[in-house]
């Protein structure tokens, strides 16, 4: 990676905030498309990809995944990707059999959340919602799990990051053992 590269990754990475007000300005399924490809390209354990996104961008679907979740600001999001996923494709550790979904969807929806801010987009993690509300409103497959909501639209004009706070580089990193 070059210096430009990484100059560029960082900046993704420090602009990226959980947005919680949309603007009405609706996103294209292209741009929901664009921000997806670079979830199929994360990693996961042993290339299982155990994920399914439910794109919800219809006015009767909103109402269902807002349902779910129901905040003023969810609300005023144009579209939700639901991140599903599959226990049973997902990579489980031989030493104690740790099923890895979790991690990998995480990884791919982080993914989604940066590739949405670099094109002008904002997203937000949701994880607390009803799954059972939400399951049944998408006919969400009973081998799959919702794991995540990401409301993702564009943020409202004047709508600005907050301040990051976050521990230090030294608080957070032990070299060697501890």
């Amino acid at each position: 990676m070059s210096k430009n590269q990484f100059e560029i990754l960082t900046q993704v990475v420090a602009d990226r905030y959980s947005c919680r007000n949309y603007s009405s300005m609706p996103v294209s399924r292209q741009e929901i498309a664009q921000v997806l490809e670079m979830a199929r390209l994360a990693p996961s354990a042993c290339n299982r990809q155990p994920w399914v996104f439910v794109v919800v961008d219809t006015p009767e679907l909103r109402e269902a995944v807002v349902a779910s979740y129901d905040r003023p600001w969810v609300r005023t999001a144009p579209a939700f990707i639901v991140a599903c996923g599959n226990h049973d494709e997902a990579w489980h550790r031989a030493a104690d059999q740790k099923d890895h979904t979790d991690v990998d969807v995480s990884i791919a929806v982080e993914h989604i959340c940066l590739a949405a801010s670099a094109i002008g987009l904002g997203t937000c993690w949701v994880c607390n919602f009803d799954v059972a509300l939400l399951r049944q409103a998408l006919n969400i497959p009973a081998n799959l799990e919702p794991i995540a909501i990401i409301p993702i639209g564009y943020p409202e004009v004047g709508d600005v990051a907050p301040e990051k706070k976050r521990k230090s580089l030294d608080d957070i990193t032990v070299w060697g053992k501890f």
